[in-house]
């Protein structure tokens, strides 16, 4: 553990010191991003791990999570684990224990039961879970839709969201929630509850680098583009490009030169031997 890590102790004094947390996705973008944003003064990394299936990133993640880690000392990182890691609070415990070895700073864990929470939590595993809509293969049962835009569907998922503080966790995001019920659900929890696609600021906000980027082919309605990824990383690569076809690059700077008497020597035996 590095002196400086914004652990989970850091986000929960930012909640109760008034300080918004700044949390975004690379959503399996590089290290790199990883770096940028640790630069950039950015709290929380929310991770996922790249590979083609399940199983793969299942088997991935270890090394992923040290290589993120490798790259960015200091920010906190959140992973999400894949379902299958957590179908028993004694595999929730193994693989947390396992990802956090590597460098995790708290787990996410998608629509957890209680009783496992509670189980990861007494054994001592930081839990910074997810509220409101679910992300991934878990809304193929109702979709990825807004939530709580009555009054009795806002209880449903502040309940939910007090349950899991009362259970161990220790801080959630909170998605697609109107902006009243987001920040209202913020200020009655003691835990740190960050915004995505949820309107109010809660205790921070969180955004997909596909958006903060503009990598998508529309914007979402939540979204806001602060960057133009492809079009500044094509115009470096055009810029470089031209350079090479116009011999504008390399200059002699970008080398070095063979000595005068050892270049007639290459030159001499260059034309003796072929």
């Amino acid at each position: 553990m590095k002196k400086g890590r914004k652990t989970i102790g850091y986000l929960q004094n930012c909640k109760d010191e008034g300080k918004k947390l700044v949390q975004v996705c690379p959503a399996n973008r590089d290290q790199y991003f990883a770096m940028a944003a640790e630069m950039a003064g950015c709290d929380i990394l929310r991770l996922t791990t790249p590979g083609e299936n399940i199983e793969m990133q299942i088997a991935n993640a270890p090394w992923w999570i040290r290589t993120v880690r490798d790259a960015a000392k200091y920010i906190h990182i959140n992973f999400y684990m894949q379902t299958p890691t957590y179908y028993s609070k004694e595999e929730a415990l193994k693989y947390g224990s396992i990802y956090m070895a590597n460098g995790a700073d708290s787990l996410l864990v998608m629509g957890i039961s209680n009783e496992t929470l509670k189980y990861m939590s007494d054994n001592h595993l930081v839990v910074f879970g997810h509220v409101g809509a679910l992300s991934g293969w878990q809304t193929s049962k109702y979709g990825y839709k807004r939530l709580g835009k009555t009054s009795e569907d806002a209880m449903k998922v502040f309940r939910q969201a007090y349950e899991y503080q009362e259970n161990g966790m220790m801080a959630m995001t909170i998605e697609l929630t109107p902006i009243e019920v987001t920040n209202a659900i913020a200020k009655k929890l003691r835990v740190p509850v960050i915004s995505i696609a949820a309107g109010g600021a809660a205790d921070g906000s969180e955004m997909v680098d596909f958006d903060t980027f503009n990598m998508m082919p529309s914007l979402a309605s939540h979204a806001k583009v602060y960057a133009d990824f492809f079009r500044w990383a094509a115009t470096a690569y055009g810029g470089w490009a031209n350079d090479v076809r116009t011999g504008a690059y390399p200059e002699d700077k970008h080398g070095f030169h063979m000595e005068e008497k050892e270049l007639d020597k290459f030159l001499n035996l260059l034309e003796q031997k072929y």
